[in-house]
């Protein structure tokens, strides 16, 4: 008799998604309250307040419908059989077109250009309505419908251009790896992390956006001497042209080794009201740099992806595995998709322990940004982001606990002043 594996997986998406609703709910109440709460209160403007409390109740809403039809069509493809069905199917398409369905490659390659296809249409009605109409509507969406679809593109053509190689590699690593596959996959993965994280922005995200230097003056200055006196290897300044998609505001750094850079949206410029605020930013993400939390960030993910692909060895021999989601063969594409769907749970439990460790990071960082002198501009910034990117005032502490990476402001600011406290005491 074979076991229920399909009928596990159903159930612990369905009481995933009633529990995520709850929480969803108890966020929209919050969301709904008509006052600031009280640290706030001589903060935040009140006709900020209540621009946010629109934008963020009608990202409430949206979220509250999307997800309803996201969980209807997932249970719906497991439960009446389509992925066995598409597969047979895009190996009869391959056939039909000259293709060797025999060839594995070939057959995974041709079923995922049809999920493809399938996400695409499936998705986009929702992205057009929450960029031209949710964004649009609360004054953050600048790009035109043809910069829209000219990004959309050149996402499908890059899809296009790096997933054949990399499934393949896959595919071939899974057929040949024998006992220690999981390490070959995971030593994959990590040399392809690698890549990606070199040629990413040089290479991929000029093509969605424009790079500049930072044009020399106070500002350049202020985060030259201060990266200088961090002994921060900052080999390049950039502002990246946010603008033209957004008028959310932000701030990041990359780089390996001896070659760091610092990338400042437009808009985080133009929203800060001097030199010291935008300071203030670099001297947080600064923070995480000093404090390795980049780095044990990036040693958990490797851990998790080693033990992700651990078990998945484990189970992609399993046959009756296979037979309870409509599968007769077993192709490797099929055996990875399905066991991401058995550890739901488990996936759930790993990123709500990521978001406890993340904000703890982020308390750090606002920590170490204060000890460096910049706590009154620190603060002045946290509130000035939180008005212009009208983020949520008001939020339900069981909600932002399992959400949230970031600490809602209210926490923070509490955070910088207790800090500020115990060092008067």
């Amino acid at each position: 008799m074979a076991l229920p594996y399909l009928e596990a997986v159903l159930c612990f998406m369905i009481l995933m998604y009633i529990f995520e609703t709850y929480l969803d709910i108890r966020q929209h109440r919050a969301l709904k309250l008509p006052t600031l709460p009280k640290p706030l209160v001589g903060v935040i403007s009140g006709e900020k307040f209540e621009r946010s409390r629109a934008y963020s109740l009608d990202k409430s809403k949206f979220h509250f419908v999307h997800e309803a039809v996201t969980i209807l069509m997932d249970i719906t493809i497991l439960y009446y059989i389509v992925l066995p069905w598409f597969w047979k199917k895009s190996g009869e398409l391959a056939t039909n077109v000259g293709l060797n369905a025999e060839n594995e490659i070939i057959h995974t390659l041709a079923f995922l250009a049809g999920v493809m296809v399938w996400s695409q249409i499936t998705d986009l009605p929702f992205s057009l309505y929450s960029t031209f109409v949710i964004e649009a509507k609360h004054g953050f969406n600048k790009q035109t419908i043809w910069l829209f679809i000219r990004d959309m593109i050149k996402g499908i053509l890059l899809s296009i251009l790096f997933g054949p190689p990399i499934v393949a590699a896959i595919i071939i690593i899974v057929q040949n790896g024998g006992p220690y596959v999981a390490i070959y996959l995971w030593g994959f993965m990590f040399a392809l992390s690698l890549l990606m994280m070199t040629i990413y922005p040089i290479v991929i995200a000029p093509l969605f956006n424009k790079f500049t230097p930072l044009p020399e003056g106070v500002l350049r200055e202020k985060i030259e001497k201060l990266a200088a006196s961090l002994n921060f290897p900052l080999k390049k300044l950039f502002v990246v042209d946010g603008s033209t998609r957004s008028s959310h505001s932000n701030a990041y750094m990359y780089g390996f080794f001896k070659n760091k850079r610092i990338v400042l949206y437009d808009t985080l410029i133009q929203q800060c009201s001097n030199e010291d605020e935008i300071v203030s930013v670099i001297a947080h993400e600064l923070g995480h740099w000093k404090l390795s939390h980049t780095v044990y960030s990036f040693v958990a993910v490797q851990l998790l992806m080693f033990l992700q692909f651990g078990g998945y060895t484990l189970v992609r021999n399993s046959k009756e595995l296979f037979e309870s989601f409509g599968f007769e063969d077993q192709p490797v594409i099929i055996g990875l998709i399905i066991f991401q769907h058995t550890i739901i749970p488990v996936q759930h439990l790993l990123s709500f322990c990521l978001n406890l460790v993340s904000r703890a990071f982020e308390f750090q960082a606002d920590a170490f940004a204060k000890n460096l002198g910049y706590a009154p501009q620190l603060r002045a910034s946290l509130v000035k982001l939180q008005e212009e990117n009208l983020s949520a005032m008001n939020t339900d502490p069981w909600y932002s606990a399992y959400h949230y990476s970031h600490p809602p402001l209210v926490e923070r600011l509490s955070a910088l002043e207790d800090s500020d406290s115990k060092k008067e005491d």
